[in-house]
C-alpha cells in the first residue's frame, strides 16, 4: 500500500543549523527558494549572472554565487538546472566541493537514474520532487496549501536522509497536501513516459492530426482550431478537478458517447504496443543515451524537429486567434 506522508511525519528543526543551496533559480528554484526562506531555512543561490534569472533572484532580495560557491557552502545541495546540464554542473563545481555530512537533492531523477551523476558514497541523495511548477508551489505556500511532492532516496549515508527529504518537503509546504514515497528508477521512468506518450507527445500529434484531417476534409482552418486545440483546456481541466468518469458526466450525452464508442479506434491495440516500447526503451536507457548524444552533437535533430513543428499551419492559426483572446494574456 502506498505511503503518504504529512505534517506530523516531518520536523524542520533537522534543518535548522542547514545551509541550502538552491543551484538554478529558474521557475522551479524560485519557488522552493522562497518556500524554504520563508520557512526559516538558511538559503543560498547560485545562477548565471546576466540571465533573467540571476537579475529575478537579485529582486527577490537573494545574492546570487557560483555554484562552487554555494556547493562551498552548502550542506544540503539542491540541483534545479535543467537535466541536460546537470551533470556538467555538478563535475565542475559540485563534486570537489561535497564531504561527509553534506546531502544533494534533486526534483527529478534523470542524472542519478541514468548514471550522469555519481555521488559519493559518504554524502545523502534524496528527491523531493514537487507534482506541479514552482509558481504553483509558491502560490499554494503563499495560501496556507502545499502541491504534493515525491519523496525517494537515493542514498542514505547519514541515516537520515528520509527524514532530511520529509523536513525539506515539509519547508516547502509538501506535507501540508502529502509526499508519497517512490524510488529514482520509478519517478524517472514514470515521468519521461508521461511526456512522451500522453502529456506531450502524445498529445501534440493527436492535436495535429485531428486538424490536418479536418483541414484535408475542406473546413475552415480557424474552426478546426477551436474544435481541437482551444477546447482542450475545458476537458484536461474537468479531468484534473473530477476525473475521467467526472468529466463524462459534465460534458454532454452526445460527446460522452463519442468518447466510449470512438476513442478506442483512435487508441488501439497497436497504439498500445508503441507505448510499451516507449516504455521499454526509457526503462534500457535507450531514449537517455540518445539525449545525452544529442547534446553533446549540438542538438542538430532536435533544432530541426522544433523548427519543423513551429512551421505547422496551426501555429499561424492559432497565434492569430490567440490575439482575440486578451484574456489569455498575462
Amino acid at each position: 500500500m502506498i505511503k503518504v506522508y504529512y505534517d506530523k511525519d516531518a520536523d524542520t528543526a533537522l534543518l535548522k543549523d542547514k545551509t541550502i543551496a538552491i543551484i538554478g533559480y529558474g521557475i522551479q528554484g524560485r519557488g522552493q527558494a522562497l518556500c524554504l526562506r520563508e520557512s526559516g531555512c538558511r538559503v543560498i543561490v547560485s545562477e548565471l549572472e546576466g540571465t533573467p534569472n540571476y537579475e529575478q533572484a537579485k529582486k527577490d532580495e537573494f545574492f546570487p554565487i557560483s555554484a562552487k560557491e554555494a556547493a562551498e557552502k552548502a550542506d544540503i545541495i539542491q540541483i534545479l538546472t535543467q537535466d541536460h546540464v546537470q551533470a556538467k554542473v555538478y563535475n565542475e563545481s559540485i563534486k570537489p566541493n561535497l564531504k561527509k555530512g553534506k546531502a544533494l537533492c534533486f526534483s527529478h531523477g534523470f542524472n542519478i537514474r541514468f548514471k550522469q551523476i555519481k555521488p559519493p558514497k559518504n554524502v545523502d541523495v534524496f528527491m523531493i520532487a514537487p507534482k506541479g511548477p514552482g509558481a504553483l508551489v509558491r502560490r499554494m505556500y503563499e495560501e496556507g496549501k502545499g502541491v504534493p511532492s515525491l519523496l525517494a532516496v537515493f542514498q542514505d549515508a547519514s541515516g537520515q536522509a528520509k527524514e532530511l527529504g520529509l523536513a525539506y518537503a515539509k519547508a516547502i509546504g509538501s506535507t501540508r497536501a502529502g509526499v508519497i514515497e517512490t524510488t529514482f528508477e520509478e519517478e524517472t521512468e514514470t515521468d519521461l513516459f508521461g511526456e512522451q506518450a500522453v502529456l506531450c507527445g502524445g498529445v501534440t500529434e493527436l492535436i495535429k492530426a485531428g486538424f490536418d484531417t479536418l483541414i484535408e476534409a475542406g473546413y475552415q482552418p480557424e474552426i478546426a482550431y477551436f474544435e481541437v486545440l482551444h477546447e482542450l483546456k475545458l476537458i484536461t481541466d474537468l479531468i484534473q478537478e473530477f476525473g475521467i468518469s467526472g468529466m463524462r458526466r459534465r460534458v454532454s450525452n452526445t460527446a460522452c458517447y463519442g468518447d466510449l464508442t470512438r476513442g478506442p479506434k483512435i487508441i488501439t491495440e497497436k497504439t498500445r504496443k508503441t507505448m510499451q516500447k516507449l516504455l521499454k526503451d526509457i526503462r534500457s536507457g535507450k531514449f537517455a543515451r540518445e539525449w545525452i548524444k544529442e547534446n553533446e552533437t549540438g542538438r542538430l535533430v532536435f533544432n530541426e524537429l522544433l523548427n519543423k513543428g513551429d512551421a505547422h499551419p496551426i501555429e499561424e492559426v492559432g497565434k492569430r486567434l490567440r490575439d482575440m483572446m486578451p484574456w489569455m494574456k498575462k
